[in-house]
């Protein structure tokens, strides 16, 4: 039994760059729809965010803007992924505290739960990294061999 145990437990351990790969990947086709969204009216986003009292409105939905879409080639890429990571968590947190939080947890009420699951993501991203299936782990693999 135990030796059983250990199989899997190697064949789980060579197989953990996957998750990694399919957060990054998940993480950026959530933020593609929301990014373009605002890239095909960046000025109705700007007066959107001052209707709900956001300071510098336009300065904002173009830093949410491309904070997002910076996101989503830098996620696909696994390129400065825990650096990307940050930006997007604040922009999680922005949009949980000015859109989503009076609605409650349920995604389908427009609650908070699709942006905190994000949030999740990104942390676990920052803590771990991108995975060996990046350019991350490319850069940083030439790096060390000098």
């Amino acid at each position: 039994m135990i030796n059983l145990y250990n199989r899997i437990r190697n064949c789980l351990n060579k197989a953990q760059d996957l998750p990694l790969l399919f957060l990054r990947l998940i993480l950026a086709y959530g933020f593609w729809e929301p990014a373009t969204m605002k890239w095909a009216d960046i000025n109705a986003i700007a007066d959107w965010f001052e209707g709900m009292g956001i300071f510098a409105p336009k300065l904002n939905a173009y830093l949410a803007a491309s904070t997002e879409m910076a996101g989503v080639f830098l996620l696909i890429l696994g390129l400065g992924t825990r650096i990307i990571c940050f930006p997007l968590i604040i922009t999680m947190i922005v949009a949980i505290k000015t859109v989503h939080w009076e609605n409650g947890f349920a995604a389908g009420d427009n609650g908070y739960e699709i942006p905190l699951y994000f949030m999740l993501m990104l942390i676990t991203l920052m803590c771990f990294g991108p995975g060996k299936l990046s350019v991350d782990y490319l850069i940083r693999k030439k790096l060390d061999k000098k």
